[in-house]
């Protein structure tokens, strides 16, 4: 062998063969890539019902019925509120009702006097601090539906819909 196939041989052929590795390495990536990106938007087909499956006939099936909410008023409350010291604090409410079916809204209306006696001997036992912040107003919104729905009973109260609430 001559001087000139060596260098051919040795030289040539490491030089080339990084390149094929990098090149490799590349085309590897890119076809990772894009299995993890096809078989992502392939997962999210499925769960979303494209494929058609159970899920998706079920919801075909389906005829859409609107969802017709039934509200009922109440009369504004004006409540004492339970204080230890000399100045008096209040709370003013204007709710409005929520019914799970049109259907017990004459329940409710025949109820109301029961209703307001169970809002006001709560509302009473309440001092200020009870009512603070947005965990406050929810805490009272939980308290009035389990009392509600307990007065209405076979009827039922989905939500209770604060439309005023002052407290002095």
């Amino acid at each position: 062998m001559t001087d000139k196939t060596m260098e051919a041989d040795g030289e040539g052929g490491e030089g080339e063969a990084k390149p094929k590795g990098k090149g490799k390495l590349i085309i590897i990536a890119a076809a990772g890539g894009l299995v993890l990106l096809l078989g992502g938007g392939g997962a999210a087909a499925y769960f979303m019902g494209m494929f058609g499956g159970k899920a998706a006939h079920k919801e075909a099936e389906k005829p859409a019925v609107p969802v017709v909410a039934t509200y009922v008023q109440l009369p504004d409350l004006l409540v004492n509120l339970s204080s230890s010291g000399r100045r008096n604090n209040f709370i003013k409410l204007k709710i409005t009702l929520e019914l799970e079916k049109p259907t017990d809204q004459d329940r409710v209306k025949t109820m109301q006097p029961r209703i307001i006696d169970n809002f006001q001997t709560y509302l009473r036992d309440l001092r200020l601090e009870d009512l603070q912040g947005a965990q406050g107003l929810f805490r009272l919104r939980e308290e009035l539906l389990v009392r509600i729905n307990a007065a209405v009973a076979p009827a039922k109260v989905t939500d209770i819909l604060f439309q005023e609430m002052l407290v002095q």
